[in-house]
């Protein structure tokens, strides 16, 4: 998938070492906490058959991942992204473009009507970035993810309908 700056493509094995470095780096590490070993993590995540990975490239280079899931369920169904990128293009517009490519195919291709982002309530630069694409704030899930202090932290459900997909 080609946005107007970013490739999103499937990510394979090959990706890991890139992946796994960008996602050491303390500004991604701070928001995607997890195992001791990101190559096992990165890899485990590959083979994960309910969320689907995308490497995002910008001048043909790795510059991060996209992931999506899809709730199936005909009563609920909805599609979810979630997404890190290499602190070094951070501030370009580049997430804004990987998020609204990966919008644009889960509504134009797949059909949903609703897509959720759930990012740290205090990540203001990913909020004002998916707020760009047309995500709206739904509600504040207290204490929903331990921070690597140990302590629980807030995050922010947001949600975009279809029609609101800012192209």
């Amino acid at each position: 998938m080609r946005g107007d700056f970013v490739v999103l493509r499937p990510t394979g094995s090959e990706d890991a070492p890139a992946l796994v470095a960008i996602r050491a780096t303390p500004e991604v590490r701070a928001r995607w906490r997890g195992a001791e070993d990101l190559r096992a993590e990165v890899l485990a995540g590959l083979d994960d058959p309910d969320t689907r990975c995308l490497t995002v490239e910008y001048e043909h280079r790795i510059i991060g991942m996209i992931q999506w899931y899809e709730e199936e369920d005909a009563e609920y169904r909805h599609a979810g992204i979630d997404l890190f990128l290499d602190p070094a293009v951070h501030g370009r517009g580049l997430g804004t473009d990987a998020v609204r490519t990966l919008a644009r195919h889960l509504v134009d291709d797949h059909g949903h009507h609703r897509l959720v982002i759930d990012p740290a309530a205090d990540n203001t630069a990913a909020i004002r970035c998916y707020t760009k694409v047309g995500f709206r704030p739904v509600g504040v899930m207290r204490q929903y993810e331990r921070g690597a202090d140990g302590t629980w932290h807030d995050g922010l459900l947001m949600d975009l309908l279809a029609a609101e997909l800012v192209r």
